[in-house]
């Protein structure tokens, strides 16, 4: 996988993203324990933990998708909404569902957004992300010809044909094979490189480790362990498991 190169300490940069406080319950039961982070443009922090641990919680309301019960969340000074047009122009989502229109092409998915997001020659554009994202040969194929890796790359060149200052997932690496999982890696370099922040719900300690400037993980919706990458992941007792490839 691509080395991420060194950036400057996340302390000396703004916080585009903050989350003070924030913590979240459903009938009672606390799912989210309060969160306090900062993510910095030009940073990636990476959330692990075990199915419910509560970090796609975390990402949920770090995105405005999701309200936490307690404490606040801002964009670039901005109340976390994903309904607010300064936000969702600036603001990217690849979640942990497949989500597409059945009787649209690859192409057409793709020129939507982009068409939406007032991106300037979006037909070149969608060129460009269909080959970075090896779909090109299946640029006017309806989602349902599509394998599941596929869909998945189509749902992150949905988030890389449209402008972006912050760029959420949640186990974008689903689905993927070895060599498609490589090229997400130097994807999510160039985009931080490109000063993208950059919040990753994963599975898979390899893609943390190579991408990621912080890792927390969570354990019963709590914060159990953060840090640099190679420390905690060092230091991380989780049973490790082989993330699935292409199903």
């Amino acid at each position: 996988m691509a080395k991420k190169p060194t950036a400057p300490r996340a302390a000396a940069r703004p916080a585009l993203l903050h989350l003070s406080g924030v913590s979240r319950a459903y009938g009672g039961r606390e799912v989210l324990h309060p969160v306090d982070l900062d993510l910095a443009a030009g940073e990636c922090v990476a959330l692990l933990g075990h199915n419910g641990s509560g970090k796609s919680t975390l990402l949920r309301i770090a995105a405005g998708r999701d309200l936490p019960t307690k404490g606040t969340v801002r964009f670039d000074g901005l109340p976390m909404n994903e309904n607010d047009p300064r936000i969702r122009a600036r603001v990217a989502v690849v979640g942990d569902t497949v989500a597409h229109y059945p009787d649209l092409t690859v192409r057409e998915h793709l020129l939507l957004v982009a068409v939406a997001h007032g991106v300037a020659d979006a037909a070149d554009w969608v060129d460009q992300v269909l080959e970075n994202r090896s779909l090109t040969e299946r640029a006017d194929a309806l989602p349902s010809a599509l394998s599941s890796g596929q869909l998945q790359a189509l749902l992150l060149a949905c988030a890389l044909v449209r402008p972006r200052d912050l760029l959420l997932l949640d186990e974008p690496e689903q689905r993927l094979d070895p060599e498609a999982r490589r090229r997400l890696a130097e994807l999510l370099t160039a985009e931080l490189a490109d000063g993208v922040a950059v919040l990753l719900v994963t599975h898979h300690d390899d893609l943390a480790r190579e991408v990621a400037d912080r890792v927390l993980v969570l354990e019963d919706g709590r914060i159990v362990r953060q840090g640099p990458p190679a420390e905690v992941l060092a230091a991380d007792t989780r049973p490790r498991t082989t993330p699935a490839g292409p199903r």
